[in-house]
């Protein structure tokens, strides 16, 4: 009896790589989908953060800002109160020298010490407000201190805008890159359900010439066909098989 012919070793290795295509695709979805989650994790963190700092910055400044107001106003009607007094001690002074050189000019030693006995007291008059003048300078520079820590504050706000501003822009270009990868995806899927066709294709055309090995081995072995026999001169094409011949099996298998 001939021996059947063996069929091709290319199913195996169309199989395999089928299976290695589609555990390619499987990763790469997998690893597209971390890609995402933790993009959108880190934006929202980002987000949180911004609108948090943004929030405590405001609520910080709105009180320095009403706190600053509050002294300056304090301060004002001080000083204020402080000019209208040394107003009226100025124009107390000088009607009290002009009370004195009006009683030089009489001449009388009784009007000399009437004249003298207001500024009895002057010395301490003078050295009292000369403390409550270094008081509120000492004032004025604690509020210009202040006001320096405020600008401080502001140049800090700004340079926290310029960061959110630069991780806005980093997060735009992972938007591109994941957007850039999920196109790259959608391409590799088209490409793995094209070679999943073609695969299919070429299985197709292998169990068509399996078939046709096995009916043309089946027919060298009940002698229908002869080995110098060309296969279109061979009986395989007649309707039903001559008289004693067996039944013409579906498949052979070895």
């Amino acid at each position: 009896m001939p021996t059947p012919l063996k069929p091709s070793g290319l199913r195996p290795d169309v199989e395999i790589l089928s299976r290695k295509i589609e555990e390619m695709g499987e990763s790469h979805e997998t690893s597209l989908m971390e890609m995402e989650t933790a993009h959108n994790d880190t934006l929202a963190t980002l987000q949180e953060e911004h609108a948090r700092t943004v929030k405590n910055l405001k609520m910080a400044h709105e009180q320095q800002r009403k706190s600053l107001e509050e002294e300056f106003e304090k301060l004002r009607l001080s000083l204020q109160d402080q000019v209208d007094t040394l107003t009226f001690q100025n124009r107390s002074l000088r009607d009290r020298a002009k009370r004195f050189e009006e009683a030089l000019r009489k001449s009388t030693d009784e009007q000399i010490v009437d004249a003298l006995a207001p500024y009895q007291h002057i010395e301490e008059d003078l050295k009292s407000l000369k403390e409550v003048l270094e008081m509120k300078n000492q004032q004025i520079h604690q509020q210009d201190v202040k006001i320096s820590e405020l600008e401080k504050m502001a140049e800090k706000n700004v340079y926290l805008e310029e960061r959110v501003q630069v991780l806005q822009q980093q997060n735009e270009d992972l938007k591109a890159r994941i957007d850039k990868n999920l196109a790259v995806s959608r391409q590799l899927s088209e490409e793995n359900a094209n070679l999943q066709v073609h695969v299919e294709k070429e299985n197709n055309e292998k169990k068509r010439l399996s078939r046709t090995n096995e009916e043309l081995l089946w027919r060298l072995q009940t002698g229908e066909l002869s080995p110098r026999m060309s296969p279109n001169s061979s009986p395989i094409h007649r309707s039903s098989p001559g008289p004693g011949s067996p039944a013409r099996p579906h498949s052979y298998h070895q």
